[in-house]
């Protein structure tokens, strides 16, 4: 009985639940993109100015996604798996 207890109590328990790990990825995948999409835009040549970096992508799009990335993070930490949907 008392081997039997011990075996239960070696079995590790994860902090997070399926649905908190679902999110996180759902968060890091907006970040990524984020930054993905503000990658680039750079010249060449140090001595022409190119007007690219100043795109509607790069200065509104992608920092959005990135905050809203940390805000879904935030949320899938603060979830909490054992709440049932259904009363």
């Amino acid at each position: 009985m008392g081997e039997q207890k011990r075996k239960e109590d070696n079995k590790a328990e994860f902090i997070f639940g399926k649905k908190n790990y679902k999110w996180l990825f759902i968060g890091l995948a907006f970040i990524a993109i984020g930054f993905i999409l503000m990658a680039g835009g750079g010249s060449d040549d140090p001595n022409v100015f190119d007007e690219s970096i100043f795109s509607w992508r790069r200065i509104r799009l992608a920092p959005t996604l990135v905050l809203i990335g940390f805000g879904i993070q935030v949320y899938a930490i603060l979830l909490n798996p054992n709440k049932d949907s259904k009363k």
